[in-house]
């Protein structure tokens, strides 16, 4: 019994203990603060946070104790993310525990310990406020505890021991916590390369400059194949490792990252060097560019408060800058330095991280040959940056590149000017006096625009007007123009002949019985009611024009000449042009008018006769015979001969004599 009882009140003593080292020092404490023997690394914000135990990842040591207050902006609530809980186990965590209470409700979450695990990695209260108590007795092992916190804004909180390898999406997007670049874990690669999957995701983001350690903040990126070799780097205060192929590899997206131009470059003075050979060396201003081959700028030796000067020629939003030492064959560069920016030239501002109020100090170069990279967050809007040196090893000598990207312009928000209603006047029995037609009433501002617009609308209708009228006139043609126009150029035909179609005689005539008489004439003055006015058809080398005719009809007994081709014999066989498309006017043969009682053959030669008659098919208006007074030279017609396929015409009857000259005779469907 009394071993129990004395087990009962260790118990109630330790308690009692417990609830005075939580509840004795409470508002004694700022915010955000911490006290206690048992305390690692920690860093607390108002918005997110890391803390750990002593010696995390190693064994915690004994006897040891550690309260954490954390705070977050009224109106907020704490998520808390537990990254690792290593306590040794025990009955009730009696020996090593993790407690966390909430001092505005009375709630309290825990004890935890090895043996007794949180549910979930993430922890959602309903406070914004809370305390974070951890305490060890003798104990053989244990790595301690490491725990992250942010507001209920980020329900993505993610803990800094979180790697590339926990997950399996191609983009990834999460909230990384304020202080992981000081916990323990491995980086492979460089901002320009990426970095492998399997390194600490959030002490890598801090590496790439995506997020400022001191602030925290969301992280975007994506995993894309791995590469065979990952290179090392030096960038914002971490070394990142040389490492292997990895599947796959993060690359964090930075909105603002380009390299920026560099319009001129200025310094407190430069290095004039004579070196031990007697040679001159100058290490000017203009050698600071990044990407310069061979030495870089130095600043006179023994001179004070040595600055470089960057003029990007106009405001630009810088994002972060690179240094490097002088070259490879001189062992120089600056291993530590401060910024400041300005928008003239000449009011000069101190670069101060968001959280402190100090000027901060980027840390430099270790080597001679090295890029160095530290990231500006919050960025710089300046033209002109200003380096001052405030250690380096044996001379002042520096390269610089500066990266960001042309600011976006916000547009200065117009003042508010309220609308003055205008005056509405009253109405009255009488008319406007403004009013020019009755029953529309204009309003005097705008009647002079409205009245321009109508003369202008009706000036262009009677434009539109006129140039159609002008077009119908233009179009119509007298009716002698219409009905005789192919009198033209031919006064010696009648025109009752060939004025109008009305009086051609009517289609009932047919074709002469063969042979007929040959009457003498003009054959140009014959006018059949059946057949288009011939064409004109060169008959001979001189270019004369002759008579021509359609084509017989094939139910007149006429036949296809058997011709292979009509230019293997041209002459020999009959050549019958087809039909031209119907048209409302009909060709005349172009001719000039002949002296009296002279007549000209198809050979152009003058002949007071014609030749011998011949067989014609010639229409009439009586079968047998040609009008009266009508006199025409007729041609022997082609005699044919039959054939098994049918009537060919002989080649001895293809071509007949005028006059001496041989013509071909060229005829066309009747239309």
């Amino acid at each position: 019994m009394r071993a129990g009882g004395g087990a009962a009140r260790g118990a109630l003593a330790l308690a009692l203990l417990r609830r005075c080292l939580l509840l004795g020092p409470l508002g004694l404490r700022p915010a955000g603060g911490q006290e206690g023997d048992g305390c690692g690394h920690t860093l607390l914000t108002l918005h997110s946070g890391t803390l750990s135990s002593k010696n995390y990842p190693g064994t915690y040591p004994n006897h040891t104790a550690c309260r954490w207050h954390l705070r977050t902006p009224p109106g907020t609530s704490l998520l808390l993310a537990f990254g690792d809980v290593d306590l040794e186990p025990s009955e009730r965590c009696a020996r090593s525990s993790l407690l966390l209470t909430d001092p505005q409700a009375g709630t309290a979450y825990g004890p935890y310990c090895r043996n007794a695990v949180p549910v979930a990695p993430l922890l959602v209260t309903n406070s914004s406020a809370m305390t974070v108590l951890f305490n060890s007795t003798s104990h053989r092992s244990g790595r301690g505890l490491l725990l992250s916190y942010a507001t209920s804004q980020h329900p993505d909180l993610v803990s800094c021991l979180v790697r590339g390898t926990h997950y399996t999406q191609e983009h990834v997007s999460v909230y990384c916590p304020a202080g992981c670049k000081g916990i323990d874990g491995d980086i492979w690669g460089n901002p320009s390369q990426g970095y492998r999957d399997t390194s600490v995701l959030c002490k890598a983001a801090v590496h790439a400059g995506v997020i400022a350690d001191e602030l925290g903040g969301q992280v975007a990126l994506s995993r894309e194949k791995g590469i065979t070799l990952y290179e090392s780097a030096f960038a914002n205060g971490l070394h990142s490792k040389r490492g292997s192929l990895s599947e796959k590899r993060l690359i964090f997206h930075k909105a603002c990252g380009d390299a920026l131009e560099v319009a001129a470059f200025n310094a407190s003075s430069w290095w004039h060097e004579v070196d031990a050979l007697g040679q001159d060396r100058a290490w000017v201003a203009e050698r600071a560019a990044l990407g310069t081959d061979g030495h870089s700028w130095a600043a006179e030796p023994g001179s004070e408060a040595a600055w470089l000067e960057l003029d990007l020629g106009a405001r630009r939003k810088v994002t972060g800058i690179i240094t490097k030492g002088s070259s490879e064959q001189h062992d120089y560069y600056v291993t530590s330095y401060r910024v400041s920016s300005s928008r003239d030239g000449r009011n000069w501002r101190p670069y101060r991280a968001s959280s402190d109020q100090e000027d901060k100090v980027f840390e430099g170069n270790a080597d001679s040959h090295g890029e160095v990279s530290n990231a500006f967050i919050p960025p710089i809007v300046a033209r002109y940056i200003r380096v001052t040196p405030q250690s380096w090893h044996q001379h002042v000598a520096l390269k610089v590149a500066l990266v960001g990207c042309q600011p976006a312009r916000a547009r200065a928000p117009r003042p508010y000017v309220p609308s003055v209603p205008e005056e509405v006047p009253v109405p009255t029995s009488r008319p406007a006096s403004h009013t020019p037609i009755p029953g529309i009433a204009l309003d005097p501002v705008k009647a002079g625009s409205t009245l321009l617009v109508m003369l202008l609308i009706g000036g262009f209708v009677l434009l539109c007007s006129s140039l159609l009228l002008l077009a119908f006139l233009r179009r119509r043609k007298p009716a002698a123009e219409l009905n005789c126009g192919i009198m033209k150029g031919y006064p010696n035909l009648e025109s009752r002949q060939v004025c109008s179609l009305q009086s051609l005689p009517p289609p009932g005539s047919a074709l002469a019985s063969f042979p007929t008489a040959a009457v003498s004439g003009d054959l140009s003055q014959t006018h059949s009611p059946e057949y288009a006015e011939p064409d004109l058809v060169q008959v001979s080398p001189s270019s004369q024009t002759g008579s021509s005719t359609f084509k017989p009809l094939l139910d007149e007994g006429y036949t296809l000449p058997l011709v292979l081709s009509h230019y293997d014999t041209p002459g020999t066989y009959h050549e019958y042009a087809e039909p031209l498309p119907p048209e409302p006017e009909y060709a005349m043969p172009f001719s000039e008018p002949e002296p009296t009682g002279t007549q000209r053959n198809p050979c152009g030669t003058p002949s007071t006769s014609c030749s011998p008659p011949a067989r014609y098919d010639a229409p009439t208006s009586r079968p047998g015979e040609l009008p009266a007074g009508q006199g025409v030279c007729t041609a022997p017609r082609a005699e044919r001969t039959a054939s098994p396929g049918g009537d060919v015409p002989s080649p001895e009857g293809s071509r007949f004599q005028l006059g001496g000259c041989p013509l071909s005779h060229v005829y066309h469907e009747a239309l």
